[in-house]
């Protein structure tokens, strides 16, 4: 009895020990159905110079199924369907830049953050009417531009104006770009995102966007799955080994500092 037992405490340290970085699992080429937006430079995005949907999310799950061994196949949803379409089982992961939220985590459950962001205020480069968040409170006849159930939509409502999800003065947009090509016509005035991806939209603006004001609070990214997928475990594993060996930071050079969209 004592060797059985000491034969599974020896099977469980060895798999605790694969999953935790020293030897990755081999998961033989399996398929993975990830569903994503292609809304979210830098993350994820069509490049509007080759037409490839590219960005960093792409590049860490490239990353992340040669190191497991499987096989990615994409499809496209739109953001307010993706977590419910995952939740169901449609699809095995999904990946936008998600923040980790508990409210989401009772329908899909959440990998391990690969990434921290801060909250910030894009606005139009020639913008003066305001400078922080309070400035804009302040005046009635400024808009804001959001995707409804996202953390900017949430952070809008009740870190910036009155806590009331209905107020007209934001205004809900299918996609992230949409928002943004709405600030960039003058529809709306303001659109908060991530600092990853406003940092992205400000650099390939050519002075037509800009931040300000403080950063409104932190948000960690992580995958999406299906409650209780066996994904969750070697996908973490992966991600942890990513951080270890300096990938992630590799990977955040090329696309924050690096890459320019359509250039």
């Amino acid at each position: 009895m004592k060797r059985m037992f000491g034969a599974l405490c020896a099977m469980m340290f060895a798999a605790s020990s694969a999953l935790a970085g020293g030897h990755l699992p081999d998961l033989d080429g399996r398929e993975v159905v990830v569903v994503t937006e292609n809304a979210y430079p830098p993350l994820q995005f069509v490049d509007p110079a080759s037409g490839d949907a590219v960005g960093w999310e792409y590049d860490a799950l490239a990353e992340i199924a040669e190191r497991l061994n499987i096989t990615v196949v994409y499809e496209n949803i739109s953001w307010d369907a993706m977590i419910a379409a995952v939740s169901e089982g449609q699809f095995d992961m999904g990946m936008t830049g998600i923040t980790i939220r508990e409210d989401r985590a009772e329908k899909v459950d959440f990998s391990d953050s690969y990434m921290t962001s801060e909250m910030v205020m894009l606005v139009r480069g020639d913008e003066d009417r305001f400078s922080d968040a309070a400035g804009f409170a302040a005046d009635a006849d400024l808009l804001m531009a959001a995707q409804p159930g996202t953390t900017p939509f949430y952070v809008g409502v009740y870190d910036v104006l009155d806590g009331d999800e209905a107020n007209p003065r934001i205004k809900l947009f299918e996609t992230f770009g949409a928002g943004v090509q709405a600030l960039r016509t003058g529809d709306v005035d303001l659109v908060l995102t991530d600092g990853t991806a406003g940092a992205g939209y400000v650099e390939a603006s050519d002075g037509g966007l800009k931040i300000v004001g403080e950063k409104l609070g932190t948000e960690d990214f992580g995958f999406i799955f299906p409650k209780e997928s066996e994904l969750v475990a070697p996908i973490n594993a992966a991600i942890a080994d990513m951080k270890a060996d300096g990938t992630l930071d590799a990977l955040n050079k090329t696309w924050f500092l690096d890459f320019k969209i359509g250039g």
